[in-house]
């Protein structure tokens, strides 16, 4: 809700435009501030209570939340102001929250996003809590609900009546089923973002209840389905929803081929797919280019997908600008199907390779042809050496941002990234055996405006590490050695493949957020 601002410059600015505040911890963090309101304000005039309760407001919403709940202590003045600001609400939602609803929501009459989540070991509220806070909530667009595990498909009921203008609705661990969500649908017109998680209240198999369409399928632009035993019953919804721009599926159980291809059939409008360990093979690939908008893919852990699917992929869906593949090491995808990707789809922008082999061959084309590569994630790679580093310095001339991770390369490599990418701004070099501290050192020495960061534990460096990329762990099959305690070395790689993936998302999360910044300025 905008930049956030500290206390100190509220009051910088008070003085800038001639309103002498002293500097009492009273005006801020005490129930007392109004009783010393005429010490606090020097002078015959009390400007702040001339201002508008809309620019106190704003005011309000330019600062965090731990200064807005001070600022609230101050009057009871600022105590409304603030109260009907907050458009925002998180709450813990055991059932001890019951009996506070009436007076929170008197207090808070203007939230429009709200979040209850409630601990596992705790009881949740229910559905009278629901449908009272439904009621005082009219306008509420954002539901967020977290193991609210009492709530049942009544309780979603009642809440999808009376809140009829919701436009974004995300549950997880919950135990509701079919019946509230086709109430969700069948009466939120506006909703435009849908995310389930681990819901368990929806059968499965012959039992099964179609979830879906519904009067929101004509509004839905994001489906977000995560860790469901029978997310095939949201096939109806994800068919009907013809306007659809963003697909994840993660962890359903299920072959997923046959509804990709309906999918893809019905719902060719799809900008961005997300597949993670799904049972979704070349036949989902090859339907999935049906898609000719596509320009977000990422394919993790499909072990059934290989370099035949890739290519009937890269065939059709040529204005594709994030490819990200995690091919677990299963050596399915690679040259050929990257070799497809750069001579069908120049639009490439961010490419991530995890547990993937590729080589200069395909890595050279990838170079030339794709001229607008700025971003570029190797991990896992027993191919990507000195040579494969040595390629993408001489030829990837838009490249702005690189990381390397448990590959075999050496300071040779470094060094050619003295001379090459001339527009680099960032490179991370994690878990590469070969690389050295004097390595980097020399390489920060070569080029000063280079942002090098190796590994998280580096302390000489500690200034430039900051503004570089989070750390993550990754563990190779090759080098995990047999415990003792029986795990396999197979679960370890797993485990470390997996955490490699968590780390290139947050990795171009992070640089996203950081070119939006730039950008503003």
């Amino acid at each position: 809700m905008g930049q956030s601002v500290s206390t100190a410059g509220i009051l910088s600015g008070l003085y800038r435009h001639g309103i002498t505040v002293k500097r009492s911890s009273a005006l801020i963090s005490t129930m007392q501030a109004e009783e010393k309101s005429e010490e606090n304000i020097v002078g015959s005039r009390d400007y702040i209570s001339d201002l508008p309760d809309e620019c106190l407001a704003r005011i309000f919403q330019l600062l965090g939340s731990g200064d807005r709940k001070r600022c609230s202590l101050v009057c009871e003045r600022w105590l409304r102001v603030e109260g009907q600001s907050r458009h925002r609400i998180s709450l813990n939602a055991p059932t001890d929250l019951i009996p506070l609803i009436p007076r929170l929501f008197s207090r808070f009459d203007s939230v429009t996003k709200l979040a209850l989540k409630c601990d596992r070991r705790s009881v949740s509220i229910g559905d009278d809590a629901l449908d009272l806070i439904s009621l005082r909530c009219r306008n509420l667009t954002r539901l967020k609900l977290r193991a609210c595990r009492e709530i049942t498909d009544a309780g979603m009921v009642a809440f999808a009546k009376n809140c009829k203008g919701l436009k974004k609705l995300s549950c997880g661990s919950c135990t509701f089923g079919a019946k509230g969500m086709n109430a969700v649908l069948d009466n939120c017109s506006a909703l435009e973002e849908f995310s389930v998680k681990r819901l368990r209240g929806i059968a499965g198999g012959a039992a099964a209840v179609p979830i879906g369409p519904g009067v929101a399928a004509s509004s839905l632009k994001v489906i977000c389905l995560k860790e469901l035993y029978n997310g095939q019953c949201f096939g109806p919804l994800i068919i009907g929803s013809k306007n659809l721009k963003t697909l994840k599926l993660f962890r359903c159980t299920g072959d997923w081929d046959k509804l990709l291809e309906v999918i893809a059939n019905r719902v060719t409008g799809l900008i961005e797919i997300h597949l993670e360990r799904l049972q979704v093979s070349d036949r989902g690939l090859a339907s999935i280019s049906n898609c000719l908008d596509l320009e977000i893919l990422h394919l993790v852990k499909t072990i059934e997908c290989t370099n035949v699917g890739l290519v009937s992929l890269a065939d059709r869906c040529k204005l594709l600008r994030k490819l990200h593949i995690d091919g677990w090491k299963t050596n399915r995808i690679g040259d050929e199907g990257l070799i497809a990707i750069a001579k069908r789809c120049p639009n490439i922008q961010e490419l991530v390779l995890n547990g993937v082999n590729p080589t200069s061959l395909s890595l050279g084309l990838l170079a030339a042809n794709c001229q607008n590569l700025e971003r570029l994630a190797l991990c896992g790679s027993e191919t990507i050496g000195d040579a494969e580093i040595s390629c993408i310095a001489a030829k990837c001339m838009a490249l702005k941002k690189l990381c390397i991770k448990g590959c075999p390369i050496s300071d040779h490599g470094m060094e050619a990234l003295a001379g090459g990418c001339p527009n680099l701004v960032k490179v991370k070099f994690k878990k590469c055996r070969g690389v050295t501290c004097e390595g980097a050192d020399w390489l920060r020495a070569s080029r000063a405006s280079l942002v090098v960061n190796l590994d998280a534990g580096e302390t000489e460096h500690q200034d430039t590490s900051a503004e570089c990329l989070p750390v993550f762990s990754q563990i190779t099959a090759s080098n995990i050695p047999s415990s003792s305690n029986g795990r396999s070395t197979l679960f370890k790689a797993r485990l470390g493949l997996s955490a490699g993936r968590k780390f290139v998302a947050c990795t171009f999360r992070r640089w996203s957020n950081n070119n939006s910044s730039s950008n503003s300025n």
